[in-house]
């Protein structure tokens, strides 16, 4: 449970029922790292909820008022998680959206994840999920209220000891973790499932990408099928609260951690949960 929350600025826990995110999932929402009481990756987290919004054409509240919204919720923490969810609002029965909403944005405060230690460094176990992803490019990338399938993946499994299940989508191409972006190394090159059907364009996999140009590391998006993955020299999973997952394991197949691109990893994880100190940046 969170153990704080702001509804439009107000610290409250009460949602009008007839909240368009609560009735349709009509609504985006970013999961943000924060560190000595400042948001991590801030930037990117509010340019794809911008993306996002306006797909959907949801007015979009100003970063400043969300940055100093979130500075307020995390005040005094090392380390927590901040939830920012923003739905279309409050409208009434049926489907299509009020001509002139009035969003709600919701911002929640949890603990920070407690993972075991050593996954970070001597890698998960993953599933391959038997849910598959439903395509629709009107929504590909942006993070937005739907979650059904994530839900339906992630029951699958109960074993702790599982880290992540990875899900295709329903023409066998790899897309995922049920909460994370994949890469895969191969070739001596890096390689990126394409998001252009489904999939949630990740804040630490735009980061990855970044760092590897900034490398001089070959670096792609491309279509990937199971079999890639088994072929592969190594698979490493990104998100902005675990920062970078090696993949030690998958179903039988395991996997040689020396052969991750460790200074690629190490720049990653170097900038992934640097506090912002401003609001616009």
């Amino acid at each position: 449970m969170p153990i704080h929350a702001l509804i439009n600025g107000v610290a409250g826990d009460r949602l009008t029922i007839g909240d368009r995110g609560l009735m349709y999932g009509d609504g985006l929402f970013e999961t943000i790292a924060v560190r000595d009481g400042r948001p991590c990756l801030w930037r990117s987290h509010v340019e794809r909820l911008q993306a996002g919004a306006r797909r959907l054409a949801i007015p979009c509240p100003s970063p400043e008022i969300l940055y100093r919204e979130c500075v307020r919720l995390a005040s005094g923490c090392a380390a927590c998680v901040v939830k920012l969810v923003l739905t279309r609002g409050a409208g009434g029965r049926g489907y299509a959206p009020p001509p002139s909403p009035e969003p709600t944005r919701i911002l929640l405060r949890y603990p920070w994840p407690e993972h075991p230690p050593e996954w970070t460094q001597s890698g998960v176990a993953a599933i391959w999920c038997r849910t598959a992803l439903g395509e629709q490019p009107l929504l590909a990338g942006i993070k937005h209220l739907n979650r059904l399938e994530q839900v339906l993946a992630r029951a699958e499994w109960q074993d702790p000891t599982i880290a992540e299940g990875l899900l295709c989508d329903t023409r066998g191409r790899v897309i995922g973790g049920t909460m994370s972006n994949l890469f895969v190394v191969a070739g001596g090159r890096l390689l990126t499932p394409r998001l252009d059907a489904c999939g949630i364009l990740g804040t630490v996999r735009a980061l990855t990408l970044e760092c590897a140009a900034g490398l001089g590391l070959e670096a792609a998006e491309t279509d990937l099928a199971p079999g890639d993955l088994a072929a592969a020299d190594g698979v490493f999973l990104t998100n902005a609260l675990i920062g970078v997952w090696p993949l030690g394991s998958l179903g039988g197949h395991s996997y040689d951690l020396g052969r991750l691109p460790a200074r690629l990893i190490a720049e990653v994880r170097r900038r992934v949960h640097q506090p912002v100190c401003e609001e616009t940046a």
